[in-house]
């Protein structure tokens, strides 16, 4: 029996054949830094080891990304006000953050594991899958090859990491949350159903509050009750979402480990009926396929860590400038980097026949990331807005700043993805 598995490369995509012996022999890897922003403030500060530490906006109006193990023992957790955090932890060491830094860990993180292990995925700036299926033909044994690599990874960088090792993605990232703070948990083949079954069904990746409270009216409390179900009577209760618990819950899970690459973008581009040198115009341009762009961002659930602006002159010569920036898919942040590109190098004051925009560097993350960028109001702002786009359509609201933009003759390219 064959199953075809989806292997993502950087110029296209192909099909693998893989045997279900071989899906049931897969060493899936993974691996998750523990409390990350916190252990970066805290290698830059070490006074605030074994303290609760609170990474949130500078006013009672911001909302936490990230808190230390101390503080979540007062009830904080993230995406929490930053208000009800400081009632809850009043002696919590509140920290605006430093996302650049945050960024340049990653990134540093990134580098060891691609260096060391065969097919990487980022999953999100501060975790990584990795199929490590078959080393032990070539090495010593996975999980040995797991430790070093974990080992390595926390005397470079100084950073604490956990992780899980499994046959799939499912059961490891459970793996790791469970080997968490700072752990190692391996599960050996054969035994993912029986690992899963004691756990809580809140801990299943998918089941998020709405979900948990319609399982528990059911008297689903464990993993265990749903792998004792039928797939059908679980699918006519919770719909077609149903099934994908179900899977999970029995522990299957043949989804690939999709090779990360930096080169993933997405971009969009005008070109003009009338070539211009109006500064201002080309402004809002910018201000306009921000606001298209970082939509589709956030509509997949994406951040981007570094941002490209295009001019193409009347003469056709072409230019591109490239900035890397702390992760993000909030508007103003990165309406702001373009804008600079912008004013930094359009000073030939040549004309301008075509205006473009390329975000890259995507890795998922969109909700973690953009509650640290984000005031309160900020993020709901965004939520509300993106709500109405996504009911009515991506012009039914537009920021002042671009509005008319793209729709006057001009040749808009709409917002598109690059290998």
């Amino acid at each position: 029996m064959l199953r075809f598995v989806a292997i993502s490369s950087l110029k296209n995509r192909y099909f693998w054949k893989v045997t279900v012996k071989e899906i049931m022999e897969r060493r899936v890897m993974h691996m998750d830094l523990d409390s990350f922003f916190v252990s970066v403030e805290r290698l830059q500060n070490s006074a605030l080891m074994g303290k609760p530490v609170i990474i949130c906006g500078s006013s009672d109006r911001g909302v936490v990304s990230s808190c230390s193990y101390e503080a979540r023992q007062f009830g904080v957790h993230s995406a929490m006000s930053a208000k009800l955090a400081r009632q809850l932890c009043p002696q919590g060491i509140f920290i605006s953050g430093d996302m650049d830094a945050y960024s340049k860990h990653s990134r540093i993180v990134t580098e060891i594991i691609e260096s060391r292990a065969p097919v990487v995925e980022k999953a999100s700036i501060d975790e990584h899958y990795l199929d490590i299926s078959g080393m032990d033909k070539y090495i010593k044994t996975a999980t040995l090859w797991a430790h070093e690599l974990r080992e390595t990874i926390m005397q470079q960088t100084g950073l604490p990491i956990s992780f899980g090792l499994s046959n799939n993605k499912t059961v490891s990232k459970i793996a790791t949350n469970e080997a968490k703070p700072n752990g190692e948990k391996y599960i050996d083949l054969g035994l993912e159903k029986q690992f899963l079954a004691p756990l809580s069904i809140k801990k299943m990746p998918g089941v998020g509050d709405k979900t948990y409270v319609q399982l528990r009216s059911m008297g689903i409390e464990k993993i265990e009750t749903v792998q004792q179900m039928q797939v059908g009577l679980f699918q006519r209760v919770m719909g077609e979402n149903g099934v994908l618990i179900w899977k999970r819950c029995n522990a299957i899970d043949n989804n690939p480990v999709e090779p990360y690459s930096e080169q993933k973008s997405m971009s969009t581009e005008t070109t003009f009926d009338k070539d211009t040198t109006d500064v201002q115009h080309l402004k809002r341009m910018v201000v306009s396929m921000v606001h298209e762009l970082a939509f589709q961002l956030r509509k997949q659930e994406k951040v981007t860590g570094c941002v490209t602006l295009k001019l193409r002159y009347s003469d056709f010569q072409t230019h591109t400038f490239q900035m890397k920036i702390p992760y993000t898919a909030s508007d103003h942040v990165i309406q702001k980097k373009l804008l600079e590109l912008l004013d930094k190098n359009y000073t030939r004051r040549v004309l301008i026949r075509l205006i473009g925009i390329k975000f890259s560097h995507l890795v998922n993350g969109f909700n973690q990331i953009n509650l640290f960028d984000d005031t309160e109001e900020m993020v709901k702002l965004y939520q509300a807005m993106d709500k109405i786009r996504l009911k009515f359509g991506d012009s039914a609201i537009k920021k002042a700043g671009g509005l008319g933009m793209g729709r006057r003759g001009e040749g808009h390219l709409p917002p598109g993805k690059d290998a």
